[in-house]
């Protein structure tokens, strides 16, 4: 399996540029069905909480509902011009909100797993780093008493 790091703008425009793919495939293929969008959508929260980047951990929970709301463009039921598609996108985002919330919770809990690993790991090294700087302080004293006395 791959194992792209992406920016927090790479994914930012992962997550929209699937989500509108998937969003017209769910409309070919399955009629439009609200259902299947938000399951295709908790795979494309995992890969993005998966693949950004250290340094960019907190863009990625921002950036799905972005992506699910890109795709949802063609999932939702829209009237007649541009205020009944307006009109039936605000009713998609509201009726379709627990695959949005739940996307998204998937997104933190994951990214939020990885800072605390990686803050752990910060620490271990800074610690081991610590006692390494404390035993070859504590060498050089033993040297200089030593050399001092002789």
């Amino acid at each position: 399996m791959p194992n792209p790091r992406l920016t927090g703008l790479g994914c930012g425009l992962f997550c929209a540029t699937v989500m509108l793919v998937l969003g017209a495939l769910t409309r070919v293929l399955f009629g439009g069905s609200p259902t299947v969008y938000g399951v295709l959508f908790l795979p494309v929260c995992l890969l993005s909480a998966v693949w950004v980047r250290r340094g960019d951990l907190t863009s990625a929970p921002v950036v799905v509902p972005i992506g699910f709301a890109a795709g949802l463009v063609f999932v939702a039921d829209g009237g007649d011009g541009f205020s009944g598609w307006m009109v039936g996108l605000a009713t998609a985002l509201a009726t379709e909100a627990g695959w949005l919330y739940g996307g998204t919770l998937v997104t933190g809990v994951i990214v939020t797993v990885r800072k605390v690993r990686l803050m752990r790991r910060r620490r271990r090294v800074a610690m081991a780093a610590g006692a390494a700087t404390a035993a070859s302080a504590a060498t050089a004293a033993a040297v200089s008493r030593r050399g001092g006395a002789g």
